[in-house]
């Protein structure tokens, strides 16, 4: 077997090593006209614009190019929002009102079988979920009221906080759009870019600005990205959506290692403090952590290196499959040295200079508990079950924090609330209060750990149900567990399809959602993941879980699976070790596992 290399930028082909098997070369001895045969056609094109031009290659890109969908705003303004749902285009309706943070949802009683046999017009119903934006999770008690009036006017009195620190809204018509757009605009929120093929919200850290072990406060280089590039309509057509995060906290508190790019503080023996830079990492189908360029990104040039990585996945990411057009592709193909060698040369016009990575996080980064901020009040992180909250509790939320001397507060990457600037005297006080509308700053660390997507209750890719069955293990889960002291919070995150939006393979326990069989019959269930996780106070590096073949849990069995397996692990831990869970689980026979 021979193998040949093609040169970078090849038209027609990117930097690859392409196999020819024995039975594609000439037999010794065969004539001279049989050896020279004519070459094989060439691989079809990636769709990579700077290589390959900017020809659609299928139906997507043709119609990003014919309008991106920025200018849909309008439309669904002066038309959709008077003509009702019937009135809009079908592809305005599946492309590019997802923009605009609208996704139709999915239509009440279509079992998860279907899912993969439906059209989206049979599986979708005349109502959107909408995503509200919030940049690195900054939200004022006036904001948070704000979308919880239109929670509970337009909403039906839904509200999910989700894993990139928005909130999620459901049953929301598209003639309720204008007055839900200004009245989120009148307090600085919005919808834009929330979904689709565009830069998506910031992650930022929960305690920027406030935290008194904190290296760097972020939120100048959030709001210069923001307000540079968020609605620039060069960067409203990319190959597939684009995630960023940025963290001055060494707890390193935004997901950074599954991101498409990230800026992580660090300090700098010669320059100062700045940021490590990242790229390329993703999770769905195709898991993929992201890779340090090894360089050091002094604060000023943040928005110039986003730039930059934005820009060379729009030139450069795969644009003909669907599936393969996320930035980690990319990455994959160039490898980290040439990636930094494109930025600087081709976007930046400068080098950067070689930087160290962050040390190992300390503590916990999902802020849960109570914390001293630099100026000697207190920050508070909470959790609901799974992200679940309403338009009601928000309200009441925004009511309590005031009450209790701040306006401020924070939404997370895990799916929590933190809020900040509360006086010594009156914590207690608010714990208690915030128990009462279900967030607790003290949970159990099952509950800690646990987070869920949407799932089959709006989602119209899901064939499981997920917060549902999650909340009910929970409460389940700490009842039966209450007599075990647990060594760390135990992740269990519950996916109700491939796609991973709830980071299934970085958790202790994730669970994707699938049909599967138990004892003949085939249920709605989960496939289980062990051990994965990203870096943190309990793991030194960021890892995939592992599958074990044929472990499957119905969906209604995910206490009695967590209980059984945390249990093994609590017999079975080094103890003198301080293992974890995950580590536990690569180690551990599969028979230990089931």
């Amino acid at each position: 077997m021979e193998l040949i290399r093609v040169p970078p930028g090849t038209p027609g082909h990117s930097e690859a090593t392409v196999t020819i098997s024995d039975t594609d070369s000439p037999a010794a001895g065969a004539p001279a006209a049989a050896r020279a045969r004519p070459p094989r056609p060439s691989s079809k094109p990636n769709g990579q614009w700077k290589i390959d031009g900017t020809a659609p290659l299928n139906g997507n890109e043709e119609w990003k190019q014919v309008d991106n969908g920025l200018a849909v705003r309008e439309r669904i303004e002066k038309t959709y929002s008077k003509g009702g749902f019937a009135s809009i285009d079908p592809t305005d309706l599946h492309g590019r009102f997802r923009v605009w943070g609208l996704y139709t949802q999915r239509k009440p009683g279509i079992d998860g079988g279907r899912t993969a046999t439906l059209e989206p017009h049979e599986l979708e119903d005349e109502f959107f979920m909408l995503r509200v934006r919030i940049d690195g999770g900054q939200l004022t008690t006036e904001q948070l009221r704000v979308i919880a009036s239109v929670s509970n006017d337009f909403g039906r009195g839904t509200a999910d906080l989700t894993d990139r620190q928005n909130v999620q809204l459901h049953w929301v018509e598209v003639e309720s759009m204008p007055e839900i757009w200004r009245r989120l605009e009148a307090v600085g929120l919005g919808t834009t870019e929330a979904c689709g093929d565009v830069p998506r919200v910031v992650l930022g850290s929960p305690v920027a600005g406030i935290a008194a072990d904190e290296l760097i406060d972020p939120t100048p280089q959030i709001d210069e990205i923001t307000s540079r590039f968020i609605g620039d309509e060069s960067l409203a057509n990319l190959p597939r959506k684009f995630k960023s995060a940025i963290t001055g906290h060494p707890s390193q508190d935004v997901v950074h290692e599954i991101n498409d790019v990230a800026f992580v503080a660090v300090d700098h023996p010669e320059l100062g403090i700045g940021y490590d830079l990242w790229v390329g990492g993703g999770l769905s189908t195709t898991p993929r952590l992201g890779e340090r360029l090894g360089v050091f990104v002094a604060p000023e040039q943040v928005a110039d290196a986003w730039h930059g990585v934005a820009q060379i996945f729009r030139d450069y990411g795969y644009r003909r499959l669907r599936n393969k057009a996320r930035l980690k592709f990319l990455l994959a193909e160039w490898g980290t040295e040439k990636f930094r060698q494109v930025l600087q040369d081709e976007y930046l016009g400068y080098a950067l200079p070689d930087g160290p990575a962050a040390p190992k996080p300390k503590t916990q980064g999902d802020h849960i508990g109570v914390h001293r901020q630099k100026d000697g009040r207190f920050f508070i992180g909470a959790t609901p079950i799974v992200g679940r909250v309403s338009g009601p509790i928000l309200a009441q939320l925004a009511d309590l924090i005031e009450a209790h001397g701040s306006t401020r507060l924070r939404t997370t990457p895990h799916q929590k609330i933190v809020i900040l600037d509360i006086p010594e005297d009156r914590v207690e006080s608010l714990i208690a209060g915030l128990d009462e509308l279900g967030l607790s700053a003290r949970p159990s660390l099952i509950r800690r750990g646990t987070i869920a997507c949407t799932g089959i209750e709006f989602c119209k890719l899901a064939i499981v149900e997920t917060k549902a069955y999650a909340t009910a293990a929970v409460l389940a889960l700490e009842e039966r567990l209450a007599q075990f002291e647990l060594p760390h919070p135990i992740s269990l995150h519950v996916n109700g399809c491939p796609n991973s939006c709830a980071r299934i393979q970085t958790a202790d326990i994730g669970l994707k959602g699938q049909l599967v069989t138990i004892d003949g019959e085939q249920v709605p269930g989960y496939q289980v993941h062990l051990g994965g996780g990203l870096v943190n106070a309990d793991r030194d590096e960021a890892g995939l879980g592992r599958t074990v073949r044929g472990l499957k849990v119905a969906a209604d069995g995910i206490a009695d699976y967590t209980e059984r397996v945390v249990k093994r692990f609590l017999v079975e831990r080094d103890i003198a070790a301080d293992e974890t869970f995950a580590q536990w689980a690569h180690r551990a026979d599969e028979e230990a596992l089931q």
